[in-house]
């Protein structure tokens, strides 16, 4: 983050940066240590070399911490009816509420931070006033933007704004630091868990306890027999349908990309095109199920379908 800190100190710090990557890249928690650098070190340009680990002002590092400190606000999607679900959008009526506080003098510090985890969130309306905004920003003023599909925002919002990318972690980095985390994991959970997780940190620890190594297994089976009578995609349907499995199919949907990487790498350079092809339907599979309505148990069997048709010198068997 030089860009930012030189920013910083020079006094001309970009008011908006765009966070983008996949989900569980972290974002949102790198979001909140700029904001805690911000509000705990005052003006910038004094000529000292910081960095983001700098802990600067212990009292006011004390309320970021306790959640209380005034000129750090937070906008996402707030639980429904005082229950646990999340609302679908960030409001209008939190964004105009946001606004107002902009028009209000600094109460605490130098700096006022503006965190949207997730932007993509935003009602249309929403998206709107946030753009007259960054327009026209009020000075010592910070937004970050947190999204994890940025070709969703609106390109004007996406103009205004310094985009930070969060690139996937290779594997190999990503092979070490969950050893390192969870030593008591086997080697072949942990490369199962790596490549299910296609290089992102967050979805990697919310896999740990999804028994990767064994579903990854069973979709190996139908991609190596064929399955010829179809009871190993029955039982792959029956695992993942309904809403109580819903999890279970997202971990399907999640270890295939890998599992298809894998095939592309160990065959030969004549059957990676097939493979493509059914990674391909996988992914229109995923898609049409969201869109429409969610059949677990038909999204598990067509999975099973695409894995069979690349059995060797049985994809003809597959349904």
């Amino acid at each position: 983050m030089t860009a930012f800190l030189e920013g910083w100190q020079g006094g001309r710090l970009h008011h908006a940066w765009l966070l983008a990557g996949p989900q569980g890249m972290g974002k949102g928690a790198f979001a909140a240590r700029i904001a805690r650098f911000l509000v705990t070190h005052g003006r910038g340009g004094d000529g000292q070399a910081l960095t983001l680990d700098d802990v600067g002002d212990g009292a006011a590092g004390r309320l970021v911490d306790a959640g209380n400190h005034p000129e750090i606000l937070h906008l996402a999607r707030q639980p429904k009816d005082k229950g646990k679900e999340l609302a679908r959008n960030i409001t209008i009526d939190q964004v105009r509420t946001m606004i107002r506080r902009l028009h209000l003098s600094l109460s605490l510090g130098e700096w006022r931070v503006i965190i949207v985890d997730a932007v993509d969130d935003l009602e249309t309306d929403g998206a709107n006033s946030l753009l007259k905004t960054l327009e026209e920003p009020p000075a010592k003023t910070l937004f970050l933007l947190v999204s994890h599909s940025p070709g969703r925002l609106l390109p004007t919002i996406r103009s205004r704004c310094r985009t930070l990318r969060f690139q996937p972690v290779a594997r190999d980095v990503m092979t070490a630091w969950l050893h390192d985390l969870r030593p008591m994991l086997e080697m072949t959970e942990v490369r199962a868990i790596v490549a299910a997780s296609g290089g992102v940190p967050g979805k990697a620890l919310a896999l740990i306890d999804s028994d990767v190594a064994v579903m990854e297994k069973k979709l190996l089976a139908i991609a190596t027999s064929g399955d010829p009578e179809n009871r190993l995609r029955e039982a792959l349907a029956r695992e993942v349908g309904g809403t109580s499995n819903r999890a279970r199919l997202e971990l399907v949907i999640d270890i295939v990309p890998g599992l298809l990487a894998r095939l592309a790498r160990e065959r030969p350079v004549a059957e990676i095109a097939p493979i493509l092809a059914q990674w391909d339907r996988v992914q229109r599979t995923v898609r049409d199920a969201i869109r429409g309505s969610y059949d677990g148990a038909m999204v598990g069997f067509e999975i099973g379908n695409c894995l069979a048709e690349l059995a060797p010198r049985t994809g003809q068997a597959a349904r």
